[in-house]
This record gives C-alpha cells, sequence and structure tokens, in this order.
C-alpha cells in the first residue's frame, strides 16, 4: 500500500466518479482504475461497488476512507516539519543597497545564521529579489503600495535625515530645504526609488530640480555638480566612497527635514523562526540606536511612505 494509491483512494471516494477524480489527480482515467484495483488486490477487499451509471463505497471503503485520510495528513505533517527544518539551517540571505548596520551579523547571530549577498543593487532591485525569493531579506526604500502589491512586510530600520552639500566652509548653518537643488538623473533604472522621493520633494517643498546624464547622484560626478550649481544640492542616501572636496561642506536641511526610510523587508509569508528572529534582533538593535526615531523639528517623507502614520505619531 502506498500513500500515491491512498490519494488516488480519497479522491475517487470523495468524487465517486473515477473520471472527475483523474481530472484532478491529472493522470489518465486507466491508470487511476489500475492503482485502485492493485490497491483492493493489496488489502484483499474491494473498496468500491461500480457499474456503468455509478461508483460507490463499499463497507470495506467506508472503514478505510478515515484511515487514508489520517495517514495523508501524517505523511504531509512530517513532509512540512521536515521542510521547515530543513529551510531553517540554511543561512538568511541580506540584501542592501548602500546602508548596512556595522554588527549586522553579530546582531543576529550565533543563533541564525546570516550571509550578506554580495550584489549590491538598488532599493526596487531588492525589493523584487525579496518577492521572488532569491533574497530572504534586505535593507531598502520602499513605498507602502509596493511592499504590499509584492506580499512583503516592511519593518522602519532607520529615519536617516538626508543633507546637502555647499559650497563653502560652514557645516554648521542649516539650508531652507526650498533653497536645495536635487539631481534627476537619466539612468531612471538605476536610481528609480531616489527619482519618487526627489520629484515628490521637490515639488511639495519648491526646491529646484537640475538634470544630469553622468551617473552623478553619488562619486565624484556629484561634487562637480555641486560646483557647477553652486548653491546646495540635496546628497542621495547612497554612501559617497568619494571625500568631498575641502571647498564643500554637509550642512542639515531644515523646513523640513528630509528623511529616507531604510526598510527591512522579508515575505510575508515566510514564518520560519530564522526570519522572526533576524527581524526582532535587527529592530531591537535599531531602537537602541534610536534609528527609527524621526527629528523633533519638521520633517518629511514622501505621500506613499510606509511609515508616514507611524512616525508622525510618535509610535
Amino acid at each position: 500500500m502506498e500513500l500515491r494509491q491512498l490519494r488516488y483512494f480519497v479522491a475517487v471516494a470523495e468524487e465517486l466518479h473515477f473520471g472527475r477524480a483523474a481530472a484532478r489527480l491529472h493522470i489518465s482515467g486507466p491508470a487511476l482504475s489500475q492503482q485502485i484495483i492493485a490497491l483492493e488486490r493489496d488489502l484483499g477487499g474491494q473498496l468500491f461497488g461500480r457499474d456503468r451509471r455509478s461508483v460507490q463505497l463499499t463497507e470495506a471503503g467506508r472503514s478505510l476512507l478515515e484511515d487514508a485520510r489520517q495517514i495523508l495528513a501524517i505523511a504531509a505533517g512530517a513532509r512540512q516539519r521536515v521542510r521547515h527544518r530543513a529551510a531553517e539551517a540554511i543561512p538568511l540571505r541580506l540584501g542592501y543597497v548602500s546602508w548596512l548596520p556595522d554588527d549586522v551579523i553579530a546582531c543576529i547571530g550565533p543563533t541564525v545564521s546570516l550571509l550578506i549577498d554580495d550584489w549590491v543593487l538598488p532599493s526596487h532591485v531588492q525589493v523584487g529579489r525579496v518577492a521572488e525569493g532569491s533574497l530572504d531579506l534586505a535593507l531598502a526604500w520602499t513605498s507602502a503600495q509596493d511592499a504590499e502589491a509584492r506580499g512583503l512586510s516592511a519593518h522602519l530600520l532607520r529615519a536617516e535625515p538626508l543633507r546637502a552639500v555647499c559650497p563653502g566652509v560652514s557645516a554648521v548653518e542649516t539650508v531652507p530645504a526650498a533653497d536645495v537643488t536635487v539631481l534627476i538623473d537619466s539612468d531612471d533604472w538605476a536610481w528609480s526609488s531616489w527619482h519618487r522621493f526627489a520629484f515628490e520633494f521637490a515639488t511639495q517643498v519648491g526646491a529646484s530640480i537640475a538634470k544630469i546624464d553622468d551617473g552623478g547622484v553619488s562619486g565624484e560626478a556629484f561634487y562637480a555638480h555641486v560646483r557647477d550649481i553652486n548653491a546646495p544640492v540635496l546628497a542621495s542616501p547612497k554612501r559617497h566612497t568619494a571625500v568631498a572636496p575641502p571647498s564643500l561642506r554637509y550642512r542639515p536641511v531644515a523646513d523640513p527635514i528630509p528623511l529616507w526610510t531604510w526598510s527591512l523587508l522579508h515575505r510575508s509569508d515566510d514564518d520560519r523562526g530564522s526570519v522572526r528572529h533576524a527581524v526582532a534582533s535587527l529592530l531591537t538593535l535599531a531602537g537602541n540606536h534610536h534609528w527609527p526615531r524621526p527629528p523633533t523639528d519638521r520633517w518629511w517623507v514622501p505621500s506613499d511612505d510606509p511609515y508616514r502614520a507611524a512616525l508622525t505619531s510618535g509610535d
């Protein structure tokens, strides 16, 4: 007696029709009949009464039906537990864009093994990779609509105030948001999330927009644009590998302060204990560093930011 034969038997018992049962099982009618006959021969009793017009369970068939369902349920539960344990043993894959806590592996381990993914890609790409399963977790920017549409849970790990880079030597005075320029690059794929943020910010606070075509939203080209514009330029959350020239300084932006929200993302239906542990550990780390706490002064996030309501209420 095989589990496959029991599945076939239950399907016929529930459908009381070999054709419908065969379609449900995605096998041919003759193959199904042969397996039921083999099961009856193995058990030593007839399970179904058949004629040209109907199929009925025999007394022996009725006595087997409940046992068959229980056996199949036990087998399915065992299979699920084995797969779950095997999945727990696999290291979690964490992707990121440009910011990663320094002590992230120590924070999560040694209870859970964590693998930092080598591919440092834009936010929208990392969001998609979590949704499709090539990453288990990601630190990225997302909108509430995108997270919901992709079946992802988003947790605020950091609300990062963005600063402006300005000509001059003062690094203390704030720059009014309306006096800032934002850079929009011609490569919308690489800078998709930044463009969504920057366009709405400029529209709502009255900041200026400068269109570029050299990828200079970050790096040495960014500082060249600041010198050419000769005015405060909003720095993206992309970490700069190039050192700022002595003639340029970072200054805080105010009225309002632009906040870039870093989400810790995972699939909503991923109920593994390792994922729950990683999320809880990183949220605790973030709380200890006060990363999710917004500034006390007036700040700004996009209208579809996942944490807009929570940041406003102070939760």
